[in-house]
């Protein structure tokens, strides 16, 4: 059982110590489910690895947030452990560190002025046909009805508007196919490939500022594979692009911009998920900002606010941890960022800050 009168500090050690890689989230969500009906005031649904959760206090407006379970896989960093005022270990910073800030409020806030729907979710940090939040959408769509949705997404403590669409593809340099002591009958599609990346490596992605905030996009060789054998000229060559692109962009005009910077080449897109505008001049989603007090930032990178905007929804992202530090070995979050993020989201939901 997940003992939720602890700090934001020691929960957040407590839920990294379960690991909950993507598609192994089951224990997690067993620990999260059993916490939520053990505090009696709330509503809670089981929906595959996904916790819902929701108070029915008749308040004029709803908020919801958001957090996924699943981490992307460990790292050598897992139990958690602590180094000074910074908390190390998978998921401390994305996004672990937000889900105790989730279940923490869940348990103190038995008075909020507006009623809240919380969503434990699975499957976040692998391709979007996956996402428990999707799946949450399709057959529980009567619980993401909010006025307003947070992501508690790692942010550094600031308030993050909107997110970049994705898309990835496959550049294909096809050759022909020969001895390699005869290379002259063939034509080498690794060379030939070798001008798809010389494009990439030239490209200057645009930036453009959007309600105050300023996304930068990227494209980006992220994989390459070809050859046949030692002595074989290959005749097939893959190189594997990610495209990271404003949310003024559509997936559409999105793939259409990488068929032109690749003019020539074979591209097929693989996978793909719009972006979403910041949205910040929607009253909800203004009225948080101005409770907190922060300066919204455009967000690097994609997350479910994107789905709460194709339903209509203000959505803004912010959590505790280091989004750079997000992945890598050394994640780590400073344990007073995630009482902080406490702070404000507790006077917000309180309505203190109105």
């Amino acid at each position: 059982m997940l003992d939720l009168t602890l700090g934001g500090a020691e929960l957040t050690a407590a839920l990294v110590d379960i690991p909950s890689v993507s598609g192994t989230e089951a224990t997690l969500a067993d620990a999260v489910e059993a916490a939520l009906r053990e505090l009696g005031h709330l509503e809670v649904e089981r929906t595959g690895d996904a916790v819902l959760a929701r108070t029915s206090l008749d308040r004029d407006h709803r908020v919801l947030l958001a957090g996924h379970l699943d981490t992307v896989p460990i790292a050598d960093n897992v139990p958690s452990s602590v180094e000074g005022d910074r908390l190390y270990g998978c998921g401390t910073s994305d996004m672990k560190s937000g889900d105790a800030v989730m279940l923490r409020l869940a348990a103190t806030l038995r008075d909020p002025a507006y009623d809240v729907t919380w969503i434990f979710y699975d499957n976040e940090e692998v391709e979007s046909a996956r996402n428990g939040l999707g799946r949450v959408a399709r057959t529980h769509r009567h619980w993401l009805y909010a006025d307003l949705a947070i992501l508690m997404e790692p942010t550094g403590g600031q308030v993050e508007g909107g997110c970049q669409g994705t898309l990835r593809a496959t550049v294909t340099a096809a050759g022909k196919r020969a001895h390699s002591a005869r290379s002259w009958l063939g034509d080498n599609a690794i060379h030939r490939a070798g001008e798809a990346l010389a494009v990439l490596s030239a490209y200057r992605p645009r930036t453009i500022e959007i309600d105050g905030c300023e996304y930068r996009e990227g494209l980006n060789a992220v994989g390459i594979h070809g050859g046949v054998a030692g002595n074989v000229i290959p005749d097939d060559c893959v190189v594997e692009v990610n495209f990271r692109f404003a949310p003024d962009r559509s997936v559409e005009a999105a793939s259409e911009h990488l068929r032109e910077v690749l003019a020539g080449f074979d591209v097929a897109v693989t996978d793909a998920a719009p972006g979403a505008l910041p949205g910040l001049a929607e009253p909800a989603a203004a009225a948080f900002v101005a409770a907190v007090g922060l300066m919204p930032r455009a967000k690097y990178g994609w997350t479910d606010v994107s789905r709460f905007a194709a339903f209509g929804i203000p959505a803004v992202n912010f959590g505790p941890g280091d989004p750079n530090l997000a992945h890598t070995r050394e994640e780590h979050v400073l344990m007073a960022d995630i009482e902080a993020c406490e702070r404000l989201l507790s006077t917000y939901l309180s309505g203190a800050g109105a």
